[in-house]
């Protein structure tokens, strides 16, 4: 029986429990058994924190299912924090991620986006609708609806999120609505979890650039979560170029302890 210390940490009700320096065993394995509601400690994700050359640290995201991600928006978030730096760099499987703390908020400044594709023809469930297709270090489909608190997010997003259209990494999958000039309102079925998460960082930022190049936005657009908390996703807008782009938010420790394995 080994004793593994761990720190519980939410981004904006995403919930992640994370590790500090190399696991013994397999960490996917770990990962899954850690991440489970009844028999683990309970979390969306693993975050596993280590040295690294290039950067301050590096950060390694592992799912509940034990998927291991390129990326996680509010998982970087919480270890920015962890990490106790007003500014660090860490290394993810997207790139180099710029982070900023200042107290309970947290800045961190995403790769540039990549395969924009808009208006994409689906057909989802013998239903024939638009979707919106951009990855911000994970692969995000955005659809735009009305009345989003009667969208069955389980059963769309998992059809959308297995679609031959993106297989075979697949997609996480936003649904979005519109509140006001610059608020959206975003719900998501997030890739890995397999389940919709109170809220998701890069879903949160796919949705704000895909509404920011819809409408011609150039600087800033709140996003409301699942959770309540309104994210800050803010970015520079060229013609159709997106760059600059940087996502805020609060995050927090909420207990630590030990895992038995």
């Amino acid at each position: 029986m080994k004793k593994i210390k761990f720190t519980k940490m939410v981004a904006s009700g995403n919930d992640f429990v994370v590790l500090k320096g190399n696991l013994p065993g397999n960490p996917a394995l770990l990962a899954k058994k850690m991440c489970d509601r009844k028999f683990g400690i309970g979390a969306d994700g693993v975050l596993l924190l280590t040295k690294c050359k290039g950067a301050d640290f590096r950060m390694r995201i592992f799912n509940a299912d034990g998927s291991e991600a390129e990326m996680c928006g509010n998982g970087a978030r919480c270890a920015a924090l962890f990490m106790g730096k007003k500014k660090s760099r860490m290394l993810t499987l997207a790139g180099i991620i710029n982070n900023q703390v200042s107290g309970a908020r947290v800045k961190i400044q995403l790769t540039a986006p990549k395969d924009i594709k808009l208006d994409v023809p689906l057909s989802v469930n013998g239903r024939k609708i638009k979707v919106n297709f951009i990855n911000t270090g994970v692969p995000h489909t955005v659809i735009f609806v009305d009345g989003i608190d009667g969208i069955n997010v389980s059963q769309i997003g998992r059809a959308v999120r297995y679609h031959n259209q993106f297989a075979p990494a697949g997609t996480n999958v936003n649904f979005v609505e519109v509140e006001k000039d610059n608020l959206i309102r975003v719900r998501t079925y997030e890739r890995g979890v397999e389940a919709e998460t109170l809220a998701c960082g890069t879903g949160s930022t796919a949705s704000a650039l895909i509404f920011a190049l819809k409408n011609n936005l150039n600087n800033l657009v709140n996003v409301r979560t699942q959770s309540q908390e309104i994210l800050k996703v803010y970015f520079k807008k060229s013609k159709e170029i997106l760059d600059n782009i940087w996502l805020e938010g609060s995050a927090k420790i909420v207990y630590k302890g030990e895992y038995y394995v």
